[in-house]
């Protein structure tokens, strides 16, 4: 028999998606109640013993749902997909509520995945069963109103509202108003070092539903599959599921209340932390009195070698850096490994051994530098993306230089450019290899018209319109 809830609902129209009702909760009566998900308010009986039902309540839920199938990922260790999500839900939800709500219910293990860090080295990442995910995600709805007030106004990742750039433009205002020293922390390992027993203290302060205490800890403990074989997890919150980043905020908040305490100006997102200050003397007193706090309160260490005391200008925060103008002004470049990064992408996307057709070549480049700029136009340097713009160019002209092989192609291909017959015949017998040919007049033969006439997305022309747009 339908809830009263149940029968104010619209028909959903053929041809829409799944009927929403497969997460709602069965044999509850009235209407539902309302959720911190959607309310934005956390009070204080909410966080007792009826969290559970918020989280299992059929409007968190919806929104949990809508929210793992807009971001997809890859399966857990079940093999199965965000797209038959709503199949499991169907014929598996009645059973994992009830053991949601009477604190039973156990996830799987995560699967280990490897990508490599852009500094060297391997990152890990666990991804969760899709049906793990959606039960964080509905978790992270209902603990983030509870959590977020708490959190220091210098933390900016993964918070609502909150991004990168936020915390880049902070970092600027610090060394204008004169804090032209950073301690820059790198946190070792962090995501894989996490104490659980001091993670679980920090979120009992605000939460005292047991069985969602209870969850949160075999999340922590649920294990990694390598090979086949489950390996016990005592430490660490895997990467890859949606409440890992919150437990992350929740446990180097301590660390936040400490720089407050002290009274720094610092910006920390995730467990990227930079220490403004005003001399290379009290940059070196703040960095062993926070590597100390940091080992004895939170067990966590310093990874020494990408740890420094610095000017702003040598560092690296976010992917950008700073510098100073001649007229005194501090304007945001990105860092020299941002450029260095960019620029093996496009090398692997350009490389002349590689058999692939320029339209293709042109897409996945298009693809990657529309994400890419859309986050780096944050930096004041219009000559950088200029210079990375005609260099890219460059590779293309070798590329298509390497496809014509035969002279007779060169013949036809440099004619239909309208070059003169004489430069024609100079460069179709010539015998420089394509790197060198890629320049000189075939720059001008290939020009920057040429190129978006075949579709290719101009950096200079994306990064002046974005800058105007903000």
């Amino acid at each position: 028999m339908r809830s009263r809830e149940g029968r104010r609902q619209q028909k959903t129209p053929e041809g829409a998606c799944p009927r929403e009702e497969v997460v709602k909760p069965q044999g509850t009566a009235g209407g539902p109640s309302s959720s911190p998900a959607q309310s934005g308010t956390s009070p204080r009986g909410g966080q007792g013993s009826g969290l559970m039902e918020q989280v299992v309540e059929r409007h968190n839920m919806l929104a949990a749902l809508k929210r793992v199938e807009r971001n997809g990922g890859a399966p857990g260790v079940d093999g199965i997909p965000t797209e038959r999500l709503r199949d499991q839900i169907r014929a598996e939800w009645p059973r994992i509520r009830e053991e949601l709500l009477a604190g039973t219910y156990r996830p799987k293990p995560v699967r280990r995945v490897e990508i490599p860090k852009p500094g060297g080295g391997k990152r890990m990442l666990g991804i969760p069963t899709v049906m793990d995910r959606l039960i964080q995600q509905a978790l992270l709805q209902v603990l983030t109103p509870i959590f977020e007030p708490q959190f220091s106004e210098s933390s900016f990742g993964f918070r609502p509202g909150r991004r990168a750039h936020d915390a880049v433009k902070k970092a600027r205002q610090y060394v204008e108003e004169g804090y032209e020293w950073a301690v820059d922390l790198d946190i070792e390992k962090y995501f894989d070092r996490v104490n659980h027993d001091i993670l679980m203290a920090r979120v009992a302060r605000k939460v005292t539903d047991k069985r969602v205490l209870t969850l949160i800890r075999r999340y922590l403990t649920a294990g990694v599959m390598v090979n086949g074989v489950v390996m016990e997890t005592v430490e660490g919150t895997p990467q890859g599921g949606p409440i890992s980043p919150l437990l992350a905020n929740i446990l180097l908040d301590d660390l936040d209340k400490e720089l407050e305490k002290r009274g720094h100006k610092f910006v920390r997102y995730a467990d990227d932390c930079n220490i403004y200050v005003k001399s290379k003397r009290a940059g070196e007193r703040v960095m062993a009195s926070i590597r100390k706090f940091l080992q004895e309160r939170l067990k966590l260490k310093i990874n020494e070698e990408k740890s420094a005391v610095d000017r702003p200008w040598k560092l690296k925060f976010l992917g950008f850096s700073m510098y100073k103008a001649r007229a005194g002004q501090i304007l945001i470049r990105l860092a020299p490994q941002t450029i260095d990064r960019v620029k093996t992408k496009i090398r692997e996307i350009t490389s002349r051994n590689k058999s692939v057709k320029m339209a293709e070549r042109i897409e996945r480049l298009n693809t990657y530098l529309g994400g890419w700029i859309g986050y780096f136009a944050l930096a004041d340097t219009p000559s950088t993306f200029k210079n990375i713009e005609g260099w890219m160019r460059r590779r293309l002209r070798m590329c298509l230089w390497k496809q014509w092989k035969r002279v007779r192609t060169r013949y036809r291909e440099l004619r239909a450019l309208g070059l003169p017959e004489w430069v024609v015949h100079e460069f179709a017998n010539a015998r420089k290899g394509p790197w060198r040919m890629a320049h000189g007049p075939m720059n001008r033969a290939l020009g920057n018209a040429y190129w978006q006439s075949q579709g290719l997305m101009s950096l200079t022309e994306r990064y002046i319109s974005l800058r105007q747009a903000w």
